[in-house]
């Protein structure tokens, strides 16, 4: 497609985030809304997600307004995820791309519902799904993208021509506006080449991994491009934060693995959110408080975090030029008919969904 055609379309841009509270009073129905998605926690009788959700939610939500508190009394996800909207459409524009960006929040408002909604009204005829999720995981985009497709069959809405960007953790783009913000932090410490690099990820289940989800595989990926670009002789670590639950979880995890470099005599350590790209619970309260918190107690004398993406110029530009690379790609694009990982190859059998991730092997 042309920049003259993508400006005679209407073309939409479909931005999936978690989501997350935004008063203190959100805390109980987000959490329930959390654990009710079979995608979070899998259950082998689905009569029982809702009332398991319901009491984790009960027995969780005073622990979790405390961390709510903590950090000003809500997440600012839905801010800075609309602001990253408004950005998305103003780098756009610069590409002569006219396109309005929606958000569809998976766990609260506004609900992936409300975004469909919206879409089919203005009538857009070409859109564009775009997970804030680099790395491609059945809990994140996975579980996104289930959601949008059960509310299209609810509601019966006939959607129009649609590509999908199940993942980008190797993107050109994405992966230097990381690595400059690395770069960045870095130069704060007194000695920057000694600095240990502790890339943390938001976990998931190690029998995800097992039954074929290449979250891990993504996140690996990402940490080595970055590292590429900053320098293979620097000291670095990939560590797993935010689990729930007792099943097995992927390791290491982030408190110990900063217990662990401060035993190896790690004086300088700088935290990177590899999988956020906006400030939200697990980078402000995690993140901040609890590991800068715990560096301290251990006798790292350096303690310093990676600001997440949020609207810096270079990252915006990234996801600008994965939209217009999915207003490119034709049906008979090889990731469209190859991509083993994304919905809208495996599960669907759409015709108008077509995977947009440029992986021409999986």
């Amino acid at each position: 497609m042309t920049n003259d055609e993508s400006n005679q379309e209407r073309i939409g841009v479909l931005l999936f985030n978690l989501g997350g509270p935004e008063t203190l009073e959100d805390v109980r129905p987000f959490l329930y809304n959390l654990f009710a998605d079979p995608d979070i926690i899998r259950l082998p009788w689905r009569f029982l997600q809702k009332p398991l959700a319901w009491m984790i939610s009960t027995q969780r939500y005073k622990k979790s307004r405390g961390y709510y508190e903590k950090i000003g009394g809500g997440s600012p996800l839905r801010r800075i995820t609309d602001e990253q909207a408004r950005a998305l459409e103003a780098a756009l524009a610069k590409r002569n791309i006219n396109a309005r960006a929606y958000v569809a929040m998976r766990y609260w408002k506004p609900f992936t519902e409300e975004a469909l909604e919206q879409i089919m009204r203005d009538g857009i005829s070409h859109l564009v799904v775009l997970p804030l999720y680099p790395q491609f995981s059945v809990s994140s985009t996975g579980s996104s993208l289930n959601r949008m497709n059960a509310v299209i069959s609810e509601k019966g809405y006939r959607l129009p021509a649609t590509s999908i960007v199940c993942s980008y953790e190797d993107d050109e783009g994405y992966i230097t506006a990381l690595a400059a913000t690395v770069a960045e932090k870095l130069a704060e410490f007194p000695d920057p080449d000694g600095a240990h690099i502790l890339f943390s990820a938001h976990s998931i289940p190690v029998r995800y991994v097992k039954e074929g989800d290449p979250y891990l595989e993504h996140t690996e990926r990402t940490v080595e491009l970055v590292m590429q670009r900053l320098g293979k002789h620097r000291p670095y670590t990939l560590s797993f934060q935010s689990k729930v639950g007792p099943v097995e979880w992927l390791t290491p995890a982030t408190d110990a693995t900063v217990r662990r470099l401060a035993g190896e005599g790690v004086e300088q350590l700088l935290m990177v959110p590899v999988s956020f790209v906006s400030e939200h619970s697990e980078t402000l309260y995690e993140m901040d408080l609890l590991y800068g918190e715990l560096a301290a107690e251990v006798g790292i004398k350096h303690y310093l975090r990676v600001p997440t993406m949020n609207c810096r110029e270079d990252f915006i530009d990234a996801l600008a030029r994965l939209v217009e690379r999915a207003l490119s790609l034709n049906a008979q694009s090889p990731s469209r008919q190859t991509c083993l990982y994304c919905p809208a190859t495996a599960n669907t059998g759409s015709a108008i969904q077509l995977c947009a991730c440029d992986r021409t092997s999986a």
